[in-house]
């Protein structure tokens, strides 16, 4: 095991490194939360970019006093430069009565990242995700939201592996040992939203993702049907999250059918 995330901690680190410098740019910004997540890309960046990765905490009037604290715990450890910024201002503007919390939640998640990407700007670097592809797959996310990134160094490791994985970086304990949440309202739990535990969850994802079976055939081994059938239904309703705006191709060649050039094509 030790092994196994060492190899993916050099990986992910020269993966950062070579994603970002190939664009020209020297510096990475990311949302801080609190979370694994983001406390998992935050130490791969840091090894990446050292002084050059800045993290930005962005508490609204619903986050828990916890997810700053712990945001700040891992800065101090690690040496991790940050900024706060408060939403609370812009979300008092938007919000009105008739505002549910998937609502507030999405509109809390695009406000972050207006500022991530303003950020990014003033400092002249990348935004860097921190989705994991549990959250990609089940569309656990707000599109151009938390969704949004220049590039993500954790969308292809499932929930349950970036558990281990923290562990494997030294992550602190309090942030290792919370349960997962978005904090985008008071007292919410991802694992509470699905129904679901994360470890449930990733089982049938690697089933269905990873070695490529069907629904009837884990339905028939025993897997849980109501979770298998859920999990299906998510990957399905929300592929658009995963995917560039759809063009409409009215010319010889339209950007996304036949102008397809690497990302990182050079004259």
């Amino acid at each position: 095991m030790q092994k196994k995330y060492l190899l993916l901690e050099n990986f992910l680190v020269k993966f950062l490194q070579n994603e970002v410098y190939k664009t020209g740019f020297k510096k990475a910004v990311l949302g801080l939360s609190g979370g694994i997540d983001s406390a998992v890309v935050a130490l791969l960046a840091k090894k990446a970019f050292d002084k050059n990765l800045l993290c930005l905490m962005m508490p609204s009037q619903f986050s828990s006093k916890e997810s700053i604290y712990d945001a700040k715990e891992l800065c101090e450890k690690f040496d991790l430069r940050y900024e706060i910024i408060s939403i609370e201002p812009m979300l008092k503007t938007f919000i009105t009565k008739d505002m549910d919390n998937l609502r507030i939640g999405n509109l809390s998640a695009r406000i972050r990242m207006t500022i991530l990407y303003d950020i990014s700007a003033r400092e002249n670097g990348l935004v860097i995700g921190t989705s994991n592809k549990s959250e990609l797959l089940l569309g656990y996310g707000t599109l151009f939201g938390d969704l949004a990134s220049a590039i993500n160094p954790i969308g292809d490791l499932y929930k349950s592996e970036i558990f281990e994985f923290a562990n494997f970086l030294g992550m602190t304990k309090n942030i290792l040992n919370k349960p997962p949440s978005a904090d985008l309202w008071e007292g919410q739990k991802d694992e509470e939203d699905l129904g679901y535990s994360y470890e449930n969850i990733d089982i049938v994802l690697k089933e269905l993702i990873d070695s490529r079976r069907n629904l009837s055939e884990l339905i028939e081994e025993g897997f849980d049907e109501n979770l298998c059938n859920l999990i299906v239904k998510k990957i399905y309703q929300n592929q658009f999250k995963r995917k560039l705006p759809i063009i409409a191709k009215v010319s010889e060649r339209s950007i996304g059918h036949d102008f397809l050039y690497p990302r990182d094509v050079k004259l």
